[in-house]
C-alpha cells in the first residue's frame, strides 16, 4: 500500500493530506507536481470517505463526536432536532446518516462550521438539505462563496453551492439556546486560518476547539487564508482560559477526546518550537538550515509521526516568525 493510500485510510483532513505530497527526500515538489499530488489526495479522500466507517464517541449532556469524515463532527441531540458541528465529507453522507440515527430520531435542525477548510465544511450542501441552518464566522462565509486558493500546494477549492453557504453569520460571539443546551459560539481571531471559532456546551463543560487543537500530531497551518503560528498560539492560550479540569475538549485532528492538560501540553509545544525556529531565523538562516538544526527535535516522538512531519512543520513556522 502506498503512503499516500495509507493516509487517507486514516481519514484525516485534506488540508494536512495534501500537505503529505512533499518528496520524502525533504525537498519541495514544484508547483506543477504538487497540483497534480493535491488533486489525486481529493480524489482519493472523496473515494476513501464513500465507505469509511463512522465511530460515534458518546461523551455527557447528550453531546457526542463522530470521527472518521475529515475533522471530528461534534454532535449535540435532542428533542428540538441535532446540533451539528462541521459536517464532514460530502461522500461520507451515508455512513454519517446512520451514526447520526444512532443517536436518535431527531432530525438535523442546526450546522455550525467552525472554519472553510474543505474537511469540515464539504458536507454543507446536504446537512441544509436534511433541513439546517447553517452558522458560521463571517469569514467562513466569505471564503465558502469564492474559489479559494491554498499555496502551500497549489491548489483552487471552487466556491460551495449557494444552499451550502452559512445564512447565519457573527463577527465576535454568538449564543444559541437548544435542546435546554447554552451553545457558546467564539470567534478567535486568526489562527488556523482567520475563521475559526471554538464551540462551548456551557451546561455539559464541554469545548469543541477544532482546528485549533491537533491532538498528539504536529497541526497545519493555512498562511492562504490568514493563519499564523502566533495565531495558532494566542488560540491555544484562549483554550486555556475557557478550559477547566473538568472540561471535555474536543480535537479538530487526532484523537477526538482530551482535556485540559492535553490542551497545556500542544500549547507549550507550539511555543517551545515557534522560539527554537525564531532565534534560527534571526541569525539569518536558510530553511533549509534551519530544518536540518531540528528545532523540534524533543517533540517529534510524540508530534512527528503522522502527516505534517517535523520538516514540513517546521516549514510552516519558519513562514511565520
Amino acid at each position: 500500500m502506498s503512503q499516500v493510500s495509507q493516509l487517507t485510510r486514516r481519514r484525516f483532513c485534506l488540508c494536512c493530506v495534501a500537505s503529505a505530497t512533499f518528496a520524502s527526500g525533504g525537498g519541495w515538489l514544484t508547483p506543477r507536481a504538487a497540483y497534480a499530488e493535491a488533486r489525486n489526495i481529493v480524489d482519493m479522500i472523496r473515494t476513501d470517505a464513500a465507505t469509511a466507517a463512522i465511530k460515534v464517541h458518546k461523551l455527557r449532556g447528550g453531546v457526542s463526536v463522530l470521527e472518521g469524515s475529515g475533522g471530528n463532527v461534534g454532535v449535540l441531540s435532542g428533542p428540538d432536532g441535532k446540533v451539528m458541528i462541521d459536517a464532514g465529507i460530502t461522500a461520507s453522507k451515508p455512513r454519517m446518516l446512520e451514526a447520526l440515527a444512532s443517536l436518535g430520531n431527531e432530525p438535523v435542525r442546526h450546522l455550525i462550521n467552525t472554519h472553510w477548510h474543505f474537511d469540515h465544511a464539504d458536507g454543507n450542501e446536504w446537512v441544509h438539505a436534511q433541513g439546517a441552518a447553517i452558522a458560521a464566522h463571517e469569514n467562513t462565509r466569505k471564503h465558502l462563496k469564492t474559489m479559494q486558493r491554498v499555496e502551500d500546494w497549489d491548489f483552487d477549492f471552487p466556491a460551495l453551492a449557494p444552499s451550502a453557504i452559512p445564512t447565519e453569520v457573527f463577527s465576535e460571539r454568538k449564543q444559541l439556546t437548544v435542546n435546554r443546551s447554552t451553545i457558546e459560539l467564539q470567534y478567535y481571531g486568526p489562527a488556523h486560518t482567520d475563521s475559526d471559532i471554538s464551540v462551548h456546551f456551557v451546561e455539559a463543560d464541554i469545548l469543541h476547539v477544532a482546528d485549533t487543537f491537533w491532538n498528539g500530531i504536529y497541526p497545519f497551518i493555512d498562511y492562504s487564508t490568514g493563519g499564523s503560528i502566533d495565531g495558532m498560539i494566542r488560540a491555544a492560550d484562549a483554550n486555556l482560559a475557557k478550559a477547566s479540569g473538568t472540561t471535555i475538549v474536543i480535537a479538530g485532528h487526532g484523537s477526538p477526546v482530551s482535556n485540559r492538560a492535553g490542551l497545556q501540553d500542544y500549547r507549550d509545544m507550539l511555543v517551545t518550537i515557534r522560539d527554537n525556529v525564531a532565534r534560527l531565523k534571526k541569525q539569518e538562516k536558510t530553511l533549509d538550515a534551519v530544518v536540518a538544526a531540528r528545532p523540534t527535535a524533543a517533540f517529534d516522538g510524540k508530534w512527528g509521526q503522522f502527516v505534517i512531519t517535523p520538516a514540513l512543520f517546521t516549514k510552516l513556522v519558519y513562514e511565520g516568525v
